[in-house]
């Protein structure tokens, strides 16, 4: 059984969810970031962690991937085309639509207020909003980025769109708007919310 180290109001959400889409049995310990726990598993004290066989993975790009590699789902093979596309929109995810939500969530509430600019947040929205254009016209009439099937990177999308939501960006209207919907909708997605926490 995995053993996921993490709360779901983090990015450990991820994880389980890509545990619920694979049906595979876990263990959600608590964890939020920072806190002992997190500690326990990851020297930055950052969550997620996924233990496997007395090892640690982190990162939840990573242990996503390696989930999908491992149980040969929601993804492409290795060094096939379609492989190197799926990694580019996974790439594109987290450098310019998580980017501009974790710039702005930095600025927020997770660095000391000495620390913070909160003007930057302006930036963040006109980043994300470019991001939403250029994810638009990747997606087109699909049902999900790579086509009519699910893989990787719609979890960190659909993740990032909650996120969004969270965070009162402005999410556009039309087929992206459909597509969010559709992710937010998955079985998978509701059991991983499910598993939930107190803890912000």
């Amino acid at each position: 059984m995995y053993k996921v180290v993490g709360v779901t109001a983090s990015r450990a959400l991820r994880v389980v969810w890509m545990l619920e889409e694979l049906e595979q049995p876990y263990e959600l310990i608590q964890a939020p970031p920072r806190s002992a726990k997190a500690y326990d598993h990851h020297s930055d004290g950052k969550v997620p962690a996924l233990i496997v066989e007395d090892r640690v993975i982190t990162d939840s790009v990573a242990i996503v991937q390696f989930l999908a590699d491992r149980h040969k789902a929601l993804t492409f093979s290795a060094g096939t085309l379609a492989r190197a596309k799926q990694d580019s929109l996974t790439q594109f995810c987290v450098d310019e639509i998580e980017g501009a939500l974790w710039t702005a969530a930095k600025n927020t509430f997770v660095h000391p207020e000495e620390h913070r600019t909160p003007a930057v947040k302006n930036t963040c929205r006109y980043e994300f909003a470019l991001a939403m254009e250029r994810l638009a016209r990747r997606l087109g009439d699909n049902a999900f980025v790579m086509g009519e099937m699910m893989t990787v990177p719609d979890i960190l999308i659909g993740h990032c769109s909650g996120w969004a939501r969270a965070a009162k960006f402005d999410i556009p209207e039309g087929p992206l708007n459909n597509y969010f919907k559709r992710l937010s909708q998955r079985l998978a997605l509701k059991r991983a919310l499910a598993k939930g926490t107190d803890t912000p």
